[in-house]
């Protein structure tokens, strides 16, 4: 089960969160081999059109389990303000070559407006 989490982001402004992956017995998460996406949408029936994707990265070295998400100010610029609902997922492939995909995190973000553009 991913875990939950609140995030307020400024409307154009750049963003950069930083997840540390633990296994269930609180080790970094080794993240050798895999891959990350997350995405964010105004509400879960919003259409691919009105979906931002955030820039995933998993740090080297991998081994530590750090995973960075990052929006541009372009992207967050063009965001109304407001509440939105987002997740990440993890995929690697498994020893018979089945693809794995895991849920780490999910929540919502708010996006405060900005007045100075």
């Amino acid at each position: 089960m991913a875990t939950y989490e609140e995030f307020t982001i400024d409307q154009g402004a750049d963003v950069a969160i930083q997840l540390e992956c633990v296994d269930i017995q609180g080790a970094k998460k080794d993240l050798t081999n895999h891959s990350v996406a997350a995405k964010m949408k105004k509400n879960y029936n919003s259409s691919d059109s009105d979906t931002t994707t955030f820039t995933t990265l998993v740090a080297s070295p991998a081994t530590d389990g750090v995973i960075t998400l990052s929006l541009t100010n372009t992207q967050t610029d063009a965001l109304k303000a407001g509440r939105y609902v987002y997740d990440v997922e993890i995929s690697y492939a498994d020893s018979a070559a089945n693809t794995i995909v895991e849920r780490i995190l999910e929540g919502r973000i708010q996006v405060s407006p900005s007045v100075t553009k």
